[in-house]
């Protein structure tokens, strides 16, 4: 009997660093070690821990699973159509990245809202990636 072999979750992180204090950082790598393929996006940056980096969410080559956004919340609402293009399955907001204001309009925009640590949503402490 041959195995089924399972796709790997995506996930994009909008607002992911290079440097490796910020929480857009510590996400990748989370995510990077729980085994998902990861897709940055920085228009900054060229790549960020080994990971090819996407200028904007629309230029990220797969379907998406989850997003994950670390931008001030004036950005994520201006993200809110790229999101809804998108399509993902879920968006985590995390701390600092929405507003009440924000939440309503992703949510009235149709997506799947989480307003939480999108790391600790894998069971980790954003702690574990000083």
């Amino acid at each position: 009997m041959s195995k089924e072999i399972m796709p790997r979750q995506t996930i994009a992180v909008v607002g992911a660093s290079r440097d490796r204090s910020k929480f857009g950082n510590k996400c990748v790598r989370a995510y990077v070690e729980a085994g998902w393929e990861v897709y940055p996006v920085n228009p900054r940056e060229q790549e960020i821990e080994g990971r090819k980096t996407y200028p904007v969410l629309a230029d990220v080559p797969a379907d998406l699973d989850r997003v994950s956004v670390y931008l001030p919340p004036p950005l994520t609402r201006k993200l809110i159509p790229e999101l809804v293009a998108k399509a993902p399955d879920e968006v985590w907001l995390n701390p600092g990245a929405a507003d009440d204001e924000t939440i309503a309009a992703a949510r009235q925009a149709g997506l799947e809202v989480r307003s939480a640590c999108s790391i600790v949503a894998l069971g980790m402490s954003p702690k574990q990636f000083p």
